[in-house]
């Protein structure tokens, strides 16, 4: 039985580090909604937002995007603690609602063990990482082992918040 789904439009998968704050939930969400990534009316890429072509935004809460490996186990402590996380992300969901039209923001359900079937068309996907993460080593310790367990990424920082333009439907396991 689905929870949620979208037509067209785009799925955040949405990792929240125990540093994020309120300034990263206005950059992610300005982003989120603002960002070029469908094609305009002339068949030019890269030119309308999801906003601009009325699209939908699915957001999945994914804690597993904080992951530290530690030898060959995953490591989560970066993730900020489900009491804590919860209401940061239905504080990112209102903040969608209230920039862009309410309706057009679904999510799944926070802290379930869901199936999300996709269809990525492109495939797009593309890592959205705040500013104001520390990009210092000797400011966080863990930030420091979460750049060695990424750094054959592009861009190390461990919070990277992949955004991914699909069709999507979010089923509880």
């Amino acid at each position: 039985m689905p929870i949620s789904s979208i037509g067209r439009g785009l799925c955040v998968l949405l990792g929240i580090s125990m540093e994020d704050t309120q300034k990263d939930v206005d950059y992610m969400v300005r982003k989120i909604l603002n960002l070029r990534l469908f094609d305009d009316e002339n068949g030019r890429a890269w030119s309308k937002s999801v906003m601009d072509k009325e699209y939908e935004v699915l957001c999945v809460s994914q804690f597993t995007l904080q992951c530290i490996l530690k030898g060959n186990k995953p490591d989560f402590h970066a993730a900020m603690p489900a009491e804590l996380s919860q209401p940061f992300y239905n504080n990112i969901l209102e903040h969608m609602r209230s920039t862009y039209k309410p309706e057009m923001i679904k999510d799944g359900q926070f802290g379930a063990y869901m199936q999300v079937h996709i269809q990525n068309d492109g495939p797009v996907t593309i890592e959205l990482v705040s500013p104001s993460a520390p990009m210092d080593p000797k400011q966080h310790q863990s930030k420091f082992s979460i750049e060695r367990a990424f750094r054959t990424r592009l861009n190390p920082d461990p919070r990277n918040r992949p955004l991914v333009y699909y069709w999507a439907s979010v089923f509880e396991w």
